[in-house]
């Protein structure tokens, strides 16, 4: 679906989780094949888990991994890397959009 949505000329993003019990190795997997079908923005964010009843945090990623990580992404050609333990999937989403040189579509802010 991303690979046809970049076809077809859309911006396209996705994001990530991590802390849930990945290894970096899936993580840096992962980035490579959103990198593969040509993804404009991704975001990766530490888990937190909300409240009791979900699953607990698996693990606390370090910052400097999430650097790695941002620094993985770039060097596999994405455009725009967001990665922090309090990255959301809508974090800077403006920013993000604009540093790829797209824009938003018409009816939003």
């Amino acid at each position: 679906m991303l690979a046809r949505a970049r076809a077809a000329g859309l911006v396209t993003k996705s994001g990530l989780i991590v802390g849930m019990g990945e290894t970096d190795e899936e993580v840096e997997g992962a980035l490579a094949d959103l990198a593969g079908v040509g993804v404009d923005i991704v975001t990766v964010g530490q888990y937190l888990r909300p409240t009791a009843r979900h699953l607990p945090v698996a693990r606390w990623v370090e910052p400097a991994t999430f650097e790695r990580f941002r620094d993985l992404g770039w060097a596999l050609g994405i455009a725009h890397v967001e990665a922090s333990p309090l990255t959301r999937s809508s974090y800077h989403a403006r920013s993000s959009l604009r540093a790829t040189g797209g824009q938003m579509g018409a009816g939003t802010s």
